[in-house]
């Protein structure tokens, strides 16, 4: 058996909240998004078919992000 969470160290509840993470991202349907999720997402296609230039590379924002 697990110990409690509030037994667990913050290291600990790291790992265990990671685990439970990868497992549900490894079942991506399960999870229903909102209808306003759903909006959200088909504006920024839309908005990316329009303009593909504006697209920023993930390693760009990345270290944009790690400068802060």
């Amino acid at each position: 058996m697990e110990p409690s969470f509030d037994r667990m160290t913050t290291a600990e509840r790291v790992l265990y909240v990671q685990d439970l993470w990868d497992r549900i991202a490894a079942e991506p349907d399960g999870v229903p998004l909102s209808e306003a999720q759903r909006l959200e997402l088909r504006r920024r296609v839309e908005e990316h078919r329009a303009d593909p230039g504006s697209a920023v590379p993930w390693d760009q924002v990345l270290a944009r992000a790690r400068a802060r």
